[in-house]
């Protein structure tokens, strides 16, 4: 399979057993689990820094401020929840797409259990920079093993498929939706939350083009 744009959104578009079929297993699945704890552990970071949430998080916050459950275990109930979603969009997840329903917020949780809150402004800088750093890397990882969307992703493009309108105000209008919500529900929204925004883009961008795995590669047989 040629690795280009349409390529890899045909990829997406097929079933978990599928995508594990397209070849190049083991860099692909490798790529998709550390990306996927990577992106649970920049969460944990930007909870950390207590300068702003990413927006997503936001909500997960304010749940959390009102349910006897762990900020990983609010990650999960939610990522079920959009994907009852994808089910009237006709959305097909893949493996990607269950994955990161339930590995990130484990790995939030796990990374919020051994990294210490701190006052100190200076660390709850590099908390936050790294965190949206590292994000950016994450995403170009769990995205580039080509396993398929994330559900709040899927939630998005599906959005814009059926309604007409375009990725970036589907996106924007769901974002700046649970940002409110969760503000109103107690998350914490701050310069962090702006900078997420501004930054993710292009670091994703970036980091895209370096962890797509090229299936157009042959891979040897055994």
């Amino acid at each position: 399979m040629t690795d280009t744009p349409t390529a890899r959104r045909q990829l997406a578009d097929l079933g978990p057993i599928e995508q594990l079929r397209a070849g190049r297993l083991a860099p692909r699945l490798a790529l998709l689990l550390v990306g996927l704890f990577l992106y649970g552990a920049s969460m944990a970071m930007v909870v950390r820094s207590v300068l702003g949430l990413i927006p997503w998080d936001v909500l997960h916050v304010g749940l959390q401020q009102h349910l006897p459950l762990t900020f990983g275990t609010v990650v999960v109930g939610v990522s079920v929840l959009v994907l009852l979603l994808w089910i009237p969009l006709r959305q097909r997840p893949g493996l990607g797409t269950l994955c990161n329903a339930f590995l990130i917020g484990p790995a939030a949780d796990l990374t919020l259990a051994v990294l210490p809150q701190t006052d100190e402004l200076g660390w709850r800088v590099v908390l936050l920079l790294g965190g949206i750093l590292l994000n950016g890397v994450a995403t170009g990882m769990y995205i580039g093993s080509q396993f398929g969307p994330g559900p709040r992703d899927g939630l998005m493009t599906g959005l814009a498929r059926v309604s007409g309108r375009s990725f970036r105000l589907v996106r924007t209008a769901i974002e700046v939706s649970v940002v409110a919500v969760g503000w109103l529900l107690g998350g914490v929204v701050g310069v962090g939350t702006v900078l997420y925004a501004v930054a993710i883009g292009p670091l994703a961008q970036l980091f895209l083009p370096v962890f797509t795995v090229d299936l157009s590669r042959p891979h040897p047989r055994r």
